[in-house]
């Protein structure tokens, strides 16, 4: 019985409650101040969750930083004193140094915008690309790999070439590759020698 009546008490205490809180003048819980009633230096899993693990320990510590609803006492006697001594200006003087501060800060935004518009302007010269990758890529791999170069020889290169025209010169002898050598506009008497081989006159059959 003693059991049942204690059960008994604790429900209508919980319906009254439920009543309380659900009525329209009751205010909500969220905008009511928080007061610590048990500190503990423990890691709390459950305040991790609800802060998104920004407070992990909810301790003596970190009470009055998070429940804190007035500056500190240092931050609270600098706002006073500068309250005091913006009241002590006349109204005159209060405008006169508005327009200078607003001067002020005027200058140092324009400063500021046309530091920020030469260091673009000199990034983007900068940056300026004045050659194609792909182009060089591709003079690099035909000069060091042969990547791209034809196979085909020159027409012309290995044929004979007959000789007996006016103005041709002589075929050079011993060479890999037949090699005509014209010798134009050379005067008769003159005989050059190409690598060993006299030259025939222009204007005579050349020799092989």
């Amino acid at each position: 019985p003693s059991v049942l009546d204690s059960f008994a008490l604790l429900s209508g205490q919980l319906n009254t409650l439920n009543k309380v809180l659900k009525n329209e003048k009751t205010p909500l819980l969220r905008n009511q101040v928080i007061i610590p009633l048990v500190l503990s230096p423990d890691r709390d899993e459950e305040i991790m969750r609800q802060t998104e693990g920004r407070v992990p320990v909810f301790s003596h510590e970190v009470v009055p930083d998070h429940l804190r609803t007035k500056p500190d006492p240092e931050v609270e006697e600098q706002e006073k004193q500068l309250i005091t001594d913006a009241a002590r200006i006349s109204p005159d003087a209060a405008q006169k140094q508005i327009q200078s501060l607003n001067k002020m800060c005027s200058n140092l935004l324009e400063k500021i915008s046309k530091e920020e518009r030469e260091s673009e302007s000199g990034g983007l010269r900068q940056n300026k690309q004045t050659f194609n990758p792909a182009d060089t890529n591709a003079l690099v791999a035909a000069v060091a790999f042969g990547k791209g170069l034809s196979n085909r020889r020159p027409p012309g290169s290995g044929a004979s070439v007959q000789s007996g025209q006016p103005g041709a010169g002589a075929i050079i002898a011993g060479a890999s590759g037949i090699q005509q050598v014209p010798m134009t506009g050379a005067p008769a008497q003159q005989q050059p020698m190409l690598a060993g081989v006299q030259m025939a006159p222009a204007g005579q059959p050349g020799k092989q």
